[in-house]
């Protein structure tokens, strides 16, 4: 009999437990019988006892290592509790990296080792202890972190390490600019007052020597940063050191008397309870005291309270922190006293929330040469015009090409200079494009807003270029869509008696088992992610998203799409949207990706249904209006009603060459009209500028 303690893991699970896919499990849990019953879950969801199911492996010769880390993870996710079994790879970590001052292994553990850990999870650290020393230490420590932070993925916001790489680099340059007269003393302490699990910290590392120190609130946090970055690489003659407390920076900073060379902050957003009515008088308010509603502006002010002279933040934050209208003050003062050198938005996909530009702020402490008050410019860069995304589902930035965009933006900061603080804007150098340098006294208006987008138009010299490859394209467009729109003209569409073919329907073909038709499910409430999916995440599509653009704008986790039943396509799938607002019919291309509801999936047995003949002949207008359920724009469709001709399949491919042709001609028509839209605003735009040629 099963042990009521026994590891639950899904069908998901055991494919990468046994380096399948996961039709392959399925297919095992139907063909065996001796495949084990499942212990939990449902039976759209079914879980195992991990246990039984290696046993079943290994006797089936499926097997291929069972001490690696995927046996290892769900022993740790059975512990249940997300702070216990934080602590317990937190405790993994640490052990792992000698931090106490050896390293230890499993046959060295004492209780005295692992305080607060129950007794499954002390014997789990210890697994993972003996698991480090085969497979690296620090490799097994990341790999269980990920997996942790991918079960949390809801509950806890990190920094993706590319926009960590990014800020520290921006740091560093700015900083560099500011030292240029020579008063750099070697080592950088670096500073993450709300560090999480350490990737802005872990960025920073690569700087040698430097200290490394951070504090957040989570206890569990905080002991997986102090894990993380005990476990980095430390080069021969390293003086890299850390130090992470557990401890709210902004009630009780344990920090209180650092003085940092550099802050890397990405704050919690939109907390209303950040300790406005205790912090009432705090010294930290040099600019005025944040309003409740205006947290972001409190880390502000307390990330330049930890800088030395002349030490440089660098802070991600919400765009509505640049121009509420209760943060003016703040900001006012801000820009007065020279202290807020630059703000630069992202393109949106640079972190949570996806769907919007960030805006990263880069402060300089003042040096004792410095004048009371600045009188220069401040740099505003917009990489959200600079890097427009095509749709909503390109959601992931070129790093590289936005790292080049920052760095050239900073090119823009010139030598130091008395005026403004320490560092003056280099009227020697030309703007790259989006970046401009805006006097401080036009921005000191009644609203202080210091959105980029709303300084920022486009150069002279800029237009030329990106409409010379606007029209470019156009005109392949065209010439494409005049190719494809010849031969579908030169099909003979004469009735030549087979228009009167017996048809049969989706849900005939379903029982006779030409295809199989899954239906799309609403996952659970909260599960659904936006952005791009992350490892081994599943793109969700939805009723909404066809209506606006076609593309997905969220995605789920393997669990969680397998937990809500939903329906997932391959290469090669017919897609069908079942509501009459939307209706359409087409063969999938890409990834795999989830199905909301109202959409379905239907996988055809390629010796009795060509799929472009599937779909082609689904999508008919005529035969959504005969497989409807009424006639309101609300309407669903009844896929299993949609009328097929019954053809032979040397036909149906005939077919299914001209319904490719009309897929590519549609194609053509949507892109084309939206470069061409995108043409009409940009042309309007340089006309109003004035910037149509004399000569012509």
């Amino acid at each position: 009999m099963t042990s009521s303690r026994a590891v639950p893991v899904t069908l998901a699970e055991i494919a990468r437990l046994a380096g399948v896919g996961r039709a392959a499990v399925s297919n095992w849990r139907r063909r065996h019988e001796s495949f084990p019953a499942r212990i939990g879950g449902t039976d759209v969801s079914p879980q195992f006892s991990l246990t039984e199911i290696e046993t079943w492996l290994r006797d089936n010769n499926k097997l291929k290592n069972a001490a690696g880390r995927e046996w290892l993870w769900p022993q740790f996710e059975a512990l249940g509790s997300r702070d216990e079994t934080g602590f317990a790879v937190a405790a993994a970590g640490r052990l792992m990296s000698g931090a106490d001052g050896v390293r230890k292994t499993a046959g060295d553990l004492g209780s005295a080792d692992l305080p607060g850990l129950s007794d499954a999870a002390r014997k789990l650290v210890g697994k993972a202890l003996e698991l480090g020393r085969g497979e690296g230490r620090a490799e097994t420590y990341e790999f269980l972190l990920r997996r942790w932070l991918d079960v949390n993925v809801r509950q806890i916001s990190t920094t993706p390490e590319p926009l960590a790489e990014l800020m520290t680099d921006l740091a560093l340059l700015v900083r560099a600019r500011g030292q240029a007269m020579g008063d750099d003393d070697g080592a950088l302490t670096v500073l993450d007052p709300a560090c999480g699990t350490g990737h802005l910290l872990s960025a920073a590392s690569a700087t040698s020597p430097a200290t490394l120190i951070g504090c957040d609130r989570d206890p569990v946090l905080a002991a997986l940063a102090g894990a993380r970055l005990a476990l980095l690489p430390r080069p021969a003659g390293a003086a890299t050191t850390s130090r992470i407390e557990a401890a709210d920076s902004l009630r009780a900073d344990p920090f209180a008397d650092t003085r940092a060379d550099v802050v890397l902050c990405n704050p919690p957003f939109n907390e209303r309870d950040w300790g406005y009515e205790e912090l009432a008088t705090d010294a930290r308010w040099a600019h005025g005291m944040p309003p409740r509603t205006e947290p972001e502006l409190a880390w502000v002010q307390h990330c330049l309270a930890r800088l030395r002279p002349g030490g440089t933040a660098v802070v991600l934050l919400p765009p509505a922190v640049a121009t509420r209208r209760a943060g003016r003050r703040i900001r006012g003062s801000l820009l007065r006293t020279g202290l807020l050198r630059a703000v630069m938005a992202l393109p949106p996909g640079c972190a949570a929330p996806h769907s919007v530009s960030l805006h990263l702020w880069v402060l300089r402490a003042p040096t004792a040469g410095d004048p009371a008050q600045g009188s220069g410019e401040l740099l505003l860069a917009d990489g959200a015009a600079r890097f427009p995304r095509a749709s909503a589902r390109d959601s992931v930035p070129d790093w590289d090409a936005l790292g080049a965009f920052v760095r050239s933006a900073v090119g823009a900061l010139g030598p130091p200079g008395p005026a403004d603080g320490g560092m003056s804007l280099s009227s020697e150098r030309v703007l790259p494009e989006c970046v401009a340098a805006v006097p401080v006294v036009d921005l000191l208006d009644d609203t202080v807003d210091l959105t980029p987008g709303r300084h920022i138009t486009p150069g002279a010299s800029d237009g030329g270029p990106r409409l010379a490859d606007s029209w470019s394209e156009f005109g392949k467009l065209v010439a494409a869509l005049g190719d494809t729109g010849r031969h579908l003209a030169a099909l003979d569409l004469s009735d030549d008696g087979t228009g009167t073919q017996p048809t049969t329907t989706v849900g005939e073909l379903a029982r006779a088992g030409a295809l199989t038709l899954r239906g799309g499910q609403q996952p659970a409430s909260g599960t659904v992610c936006e952005g791009e999916p992350a490892d081994g995440g599943l793109s969700l599509l939805t009723v909404p998203d066809l209506l606006l653009d076609g593309e997905p704008h969220g995605w789920l986790s393997p669990a969680d799409a397998e937990a809500a039943g939903a329906a997932i396509v391959e290469p090669g799938d017919v897609v069908v949207a079942g509501v009459a607002r939307a209706f359409s019919a087409w063969v999938h291309q890409g990834r795999p990706m989830a199905l909301g509801p109202q959409l379905y999936a239907l996988r055809v047995h390629p010796d009795k249904l060509d799929a472009w003949f599937l779909a082609g002949s689904m999508r008919a207008p005529a035969n959504a209006r005969q497989a409807g359920t009424h006639a309101s724009s609300s309407s669903r469709v009844d896929v299993r009603k949609l009328q097929v001709r019954q053809v032979p399949l040397a036909q149906q491919r005939q077919y299914s060459e001209a319904f490719k042709q009309v897929a590519a001609f549609e194609t053509l028509v949507t892109r084309l009209n939206t470069l061409g839209s995108g043409l009409v605003r940009d042309l309007s735009d340089e006309l109003a500028a004035g910037r149509l040629s004399d000569t012509v």
